[in-house]
């Protein structure tokens, strides 16, 4: 952003700005992203939109944080889950609050979703290596969850590193799934849902008593 706005009059501004830029995007793609018809939805001059924003990637990336913190607010964190009080939830219910978040992330404009991730190039300083960094903690925390009591990365042993790679492996396996049900239209079908929560329950629980 070129400019923070500092006042709130501003920051109305930006907002609008950023909405409009939201709609335009998911609807027209990378390709056909404008800032002359970002200007016109959103019922500013291009002239102040170039106060904000030295260009549209500036404006695609305000669009990627916002929409990053919807999927990660979508996403349920199992470690918050079990500081409530949740240590004695079965494996199979912590995968179903995971599964229904999962689910739930990719559903947040799944138009925008597909053009972040597939067309708008990523920038130097862009935010989405933070956003990886929480999304996989919140693998890792299910899967520490799924293990004994005191391990998965509290003792500072192997386990940890071990947690780790069974975290990437689990995402990947379910990034999978659902971008796959996504580009079909299958993302909101029960047995979806009830056999990726089968899916991962058997492969956790598999590698728990393999330990």
């Amino acid at each position: 952003m070129r400019k923070a706005p500092s006042q709130r009059r501003s920051r109305v501004t930006v907002d609008v700005i950023i909405e409009a830029a939201t709609r335009v995007l998911a609807r027209r793609g990378w390709a056909r992203f404008t800032t002359n018809e970002i200007a016109a939805v959103a019922g500013v001059s291009v002239g102040s939109l170039y106060q904000y924003f030295p260009d549209k990637l500036a404006i695609a990336e305000a669009i990627r944080e916002r929409h990053l913190a919807e999927v990660l607010v979508a996403l349920s964190d199992p470690e918050e889950e079990a500081e409530d009080g949740d240590e004695a939830v079965s494996l199979d219910r912590r995968v179903e609050r995971f599964v229904d978040g999962v689910i739930a992330a990719h559903s947040v404009d799944q138009a925008l979703h597909r053009v972040l991730v597939d067309e708008v190039p990523l920038v130097a300083r862009s935010s989405y290596p933070e956003f990886e960094a929480e999304y996989q903690r919140r693998y890792r925390a299910l899967v520490a969850s799924s293990s004994h009591a005191g391990r998965a990365g509290r003792d500072g042993d192997d386990s940890s590193s071990e947690d780790e790679t069974v975290a990437r492996m689990l995402s990947s396996a379910v990034e999978g799934v659902v971008h796959a049900a996504a580009r079909r239209g299958d993302l909101g079908l029960p047995v979806l849902r009830s056999e990726l929560v089968r899916l991962i329950v058997a492969y956790l629980r598999d590698r728990r008593h393999a330990g």
